[in-house]
């Protein structure tokens, strides 16, 4: 009889690896270190660093043999950040890459914000890695010199060692040479200077900062030896699936267990409360969880589960009528959020007016790995492993549920197979910690696909209505904006139905353009469903209606999309938005910067220089979020079948000062595709209350034969401070497609995603 064994894709492919089945040759930069430690190096925790004799630095130690820790103190989901801070303490140390061993740091306020969102790691950790390696390099360099009886000024580093060569001395003469390990031990015993007392390098001496580096982890992550949530094990844990209820604020009238508990595997089943208050917040949403000893088990069984639901005040929610009280909503005056001029006063003059309604659904994140994690709870203490873009934020969520301290749960963060902002949410570790304490063993709560798709903190569905008056040169003399969209604060506060701040400040009331009259509105709709940030949150719809009206009024005024558009952003200047954006010194939106990312797109994809086929068009559209400039021209063909297919993109950025590049063309290569997945197939959609799509057969992600065919990244050259890279990609790409094929049909898309209107 033939043995059946459970074999992981992970493990298949160490089989295929073992075999010289597949051969993946990748370049990969290791620690020498960790090469001669072995393996168990790899599960030294962040607290090395501390424990090294020389740590200056909570992000940074050095052994006397030399290695250098460097702790990450961000989430890594496949943006690189990992690698890019360190690199720049790694700079500024003048350290061997090759001697330099990383570890992810846990949850722990020492390390300051530890939320990755919003596309600020470097721009917030720059200076301070900057000015972490900088200090032990000081140090070292003063250790050096007492040693040695020499000024400090006489001495200067080199990779991994801190050489003496005064000014005075012949050109040939022996130098003197000391190791980083052989200085720690002295230079531990020396103050730590001041911030204000270090000296950081001059661009010109960068070794690291804006050279290509590949990923530190990156042969684990292509060889399966790298950890991720759904990985995390430790001895005696239980298996935990939970049975959500279908519609938010729904919750379990009775439910029978019997089927399930006959299921091989399966323990117990337990019935879990749902979110308490005035909104959802990262509360568990409840439901019955079944027990069991191994996931396959535990799904068998939940799928046993008779449960009678009691669907409560939401099970009205259906996206047809709701997408048209949206837009009824946008078409009535708003609660004003921007003005400039007089828009009404203009309009009343006569003239020209165009008008375009645009609608953009519901988005789930959908990443790789689905939500997962473990929670041990023992003697009043919760110890949690799981893929978390936030482990401050997670701390203080189990904290309240479970009723303890923040600082009795200590988070560990894996690796994530994708966020995109879902995993800023930690309600699926809450439910691992309430199981854990209620159980009394370690519990690992998995999510499945559908669980992910029809449970997330969705990107909001909204509304928005334009309006311009045009004077005979086609030029807008007045412009109307009005967005209707739940907000996400309608997750913390129910009774929440205007956007925020923050929301209306990404691509709404900083809308760039140089136009003498401005009113910019927004309308009140509730939510019912779970709202969250996805990948560059409310830019996605407002960049989509405010750079499909360009190439509208363009069209009207028979102009050029791509002339029009640098029109539009008008003459160089600096612009604030004061009052309207949380902007930081230094980072005014500049329109001088954004129309250089505009020429420079479409100087490279060739516009108005290439003959195109027949059904062939070009689109373009800018946009300034996370304080970078990002134009995309997007090149797509419609057949006279109607097929749609995206032949090559051209993307410009500006994002100030670059760590990595490879790891910024990277981010937004992946935007491209995440862009065309959102345009293309992007829609979550409700019945009764409940979320129709449940699998990637109805919620797909582009495929390789959907994705375009070229990519190609072009990135400015500045000197200007670190900005967003990891979300900045994705709103221009939606209106640059759609613009596109407005060029090779003719057909104005207003509505996406854009498998309603072409097969794609």
């Amino acid at each position: 009889m033939s043995k059946i064994e459970n074999v992981s894709r992970r493990g298949f492919l160490r089989g295929l690896l073992s075999t010289g089945a597949l051969v993946l040759s990748v370049p990969v930069l290791r620690s020498q270190a960790e090469a001669e430690a072995g393996p168990a190096a790899s599960a030294l925790p962040a607290s090395i660093a501390a424990r090294a004799p020389f740590h200056p630095s909570v992000f940074l130690g050095i052994e006397t043999y030399g290695t250098v820790y460097i702790i990450a103190a961000r989430s890594e989901m496949g943006t690189g950040i990992t690698t890019s801070l360190p690199r720049v303490v790694a700079d500024e140390l003048d350290a061997d890459w090759r001697r330099v061993q990383i570890r992810q740091a846990p949850g722990d306020p020492q390390y300051g914000d530890q939320d990755t969102d919003g596309s600020h790691s470097v721009r917030s950790f720059f200076e301070i890695m900057r000015v972490a390696g900088a200090t032990a390099r000081q140090m070292l360099l003063t250790a050096a010199a007492n040693q040695w009886g020499v000024p400090v000024a006489d001495c200067a580093t080199e990779l991994h060692e801190i050489v003496y060569r005064p000014a005075a001395a012949k050109k040939d003469s022996p130098a003197r040479r000391s190791g980083y390990g052989e200085l720690a031990a002295a230079a531990a015993k020396l103050p730590v200077p001041p911030p204000a007392e270090v000296r950081l390098k001059p661009r010109s001496a960068w070794i690291y900062i804006g050279k290509d580096a590949p990923y530190y982890n990156l042969e684990k992550i292509v060889t399966g030896q790298a950890r991720y949530g759904y990985d995390a094990e430790i001895p005696g844990m239980l298996f935990a699936s939970i049975e959500h209820p279908p519609v938010l604020g729904g919750k379990a009238a009775s439910h029978d267990d019997t089927e399930a508990m006959r299921v091989a595997g399966v323990k117990q089943t337990v019935e879990l409360e749902g979110p308490q208050g005035p909104g959802p917040h990262f509360q568990p949403l409840g439901g019955v969880a079944v027990i069991a000893e191994n996931t396959w088990a535990a799904f068998q069984g939940r799928k046993k589960l008779k449960i009678h639901w009691d669907n409560g005040p939401n099970a009205g929610y259906n996206s047809g009528p709701y997408k048209q009280q949206l837009m009824a909503t946008a078409r009535q005056p708003g609660k004003v959020a921007r003005v400039v001029g007089d828009v009404d006063a203009e309009f009343a003059k006569g003239g020209r007016v165009v008008e375009a309604e645009y609608y953009a659904p519901h988005l789930s994140h959908a990443p790789m790995e689905p939500p997962a994690a473990l929670a041990d709870f023992r003697d009043g203490k919760v110890t949690i492993w799981a893929p978390t873009q936030d482990p401050q934020g997670l701390q203080a969520a189990v904290a309240q549920a479970l009723k303890i301290g923040k600082e009795e749960v200590i988070c560990h963060v894996t690796l994530l197979g994708g966020g995109f902002g879902r995993k800023s949410f930690p309600d699926f570790a809450v439910e691992a910690a309430v199981l854990s304490k209620r159980l009394g063993a370690p519990v690992k709560v998995c999510w499945s696909r559908e669980d992910d798709i029809q449970f997330d903190y969705y990107h909001s569905v909204a509304a928005m209505y334009m309006k311009a008056s045009l004077d005979a040169q086609g030029k807008p003399t007045a412009w109307l904006a009005r967005s209707v969209f739940p907000p996400i604060g309608s997750t913390f506060n129910s009774h929440a139905v205007y956007g925020g701040r923050g929301e209306l400040a990404m691509g709404w009331t900083t809308i760039p353009f140089d136009l003498p009259n401005l009113r910019v509105e927004n309308g009140p709709a509730a939510a019912h469903v779970r709202i969250g940030w996805l990948r560059s949150v409310a830019n996605v719809y407002h960049a989509f209606a405010v750079q499909s009206f360009a190439a509208e009024l363009a069209h009207a005024a028979g102009r050029d999309p791509l002339e029009y558009l640098l029109m539009l952003i008008g003459p160089n200047r600096t612009i604030d938005f004061k009052g309207l954006a949380k902007v930081p010194p230094g980072y005014a939106l500049e329109t001088g910067r954004m129309k250089r990312v505009v020429e420079l797109a479409a100087d490279q994809a060739g516009w108005g220089k290439r003959k195109l086929g027949a059904g062939v068009g070009m689109g373009i559209a800018v946009h300034w979020s996370f304080l970078t400039y990002v134009a995309t021209v997007v090149e797509a063909e419609v057949s006279a079948k109607g097929d749609l297919k995206i032949l090559r993109v051209d993307t410009a950025v500006d994002a100030g000062t670059i760590v990595n590049p490879a790891a910024v063309r990277a981010q937004f290569e992946g935007a491209a595709i995440f862009g065309t997945s959102l345009a293309l197939h992007g829609e979550i959609t409700a019945a009764g209350g409940a979320i129709v799509q449940s699998n990637f057969q109805d919620y797909p992600v582009a495929r390789i034969n959907q994705a375009p065919r070229e990519t190609r990244i072009h990135l400015v050259d500045s000197t200007a401070p670190p900005a967003g890279v990891g979300e900045p990609g994705v709103p221009p790409f939606a209106p640059a497609l759609c613009n596109a094929v407005f060029a090779a049909t003719g057909k104005r898309i207003r509505e996406l995603p854009l498998s309603k209107h072409f097969s794609v």
